[in-house]
């Protein structure tokens, strides 16, 4: 939801498509947005701004098929910024849900047939932060990790930022530099060359 390198965008191969999006769509369907002491799935937006910014992109999703939505609890405290989990399916990769960051609790599920298929959806936005690639063949996952324009590529894992020590930053408009590991003292440093003659 409300960090930039949030899974906003899940392709499936069409095989397992209809399978994979009706476990999601339970899973969504499931999800109770409350306060943090509530132990709910989701907490509030952090402002009104981003809850506004975030049913903006909810509205343009109208066209869009509706997977599975969870639930804001009636009783959640005034002046919190509460917005169901959203999964829509069979998005279009060109749609502005499927291209754009929402920073909010917005999914989308985009079907695909091949892997060059699924590389050039990956790679058609103008954001490049983290990927994931789910698959058991290991000729597929090094593939793709080569293919896929990311600063960040797990295999068969998620890591939202992953850890400290490893590097973290994108490509295009996902960020300059890295943040975190031993990469991320080159962005604070500065390079000097002294050259000195002696007679």
């Amino acid at each position: 939801g409300q960090t930039c390198s949030a899974s906003s965008r899940v392709l499936i191969q069409r095989g397992v498509y209809d399978d994979l999006v009706a476990r999601m769509a339970d899973s969504y369907n499931g999800m109770m947005s409350a306060e943090a002491l509530r132990d709910a799935n989701l907490g509030p937006l952090i402002s009104a701004r981003q809850k506004e910014i975030v049913t903006g992109y909810l509205a343009k999703g109208t066209d869009l098929r509706l997977a599975g939505q969870g639930t804001v609890l009636d009783d959640v405290p005034a002046g919190g910024h509460y917005v169901p989990a959203t999964l829509f399916a069979d998005v279009p990769p060109d749609h502005p849900l499927a291209m754009e960051e929402i920073f909010g609790p917005v999914q989308v599920v985009i079907p695909f047939d091949t892997e060059d298929e699924a590389v050039a959806i990956a790679n058609g936005t103008g954001f490049g932060l983290v990927a994931p690639v789910w698959t058991e063949n290991g000729a597929r996952q090094m593939r793709m990790a080569k293919r896929l324009r990311a600063g960040q590529v797990f295999i068969n894992n998620y890591g939202a930022g992953g850890g400290v020590e490893l590097p973290f930053g994108g490509v295009g408009l996902s960020g300059h530099g890295r943040e975190k590991g031993f990469e991320a003292l080159y962005g604070f440093s500065s390079l000097k060359t002294v050259a000195t003659k002696y007679d």
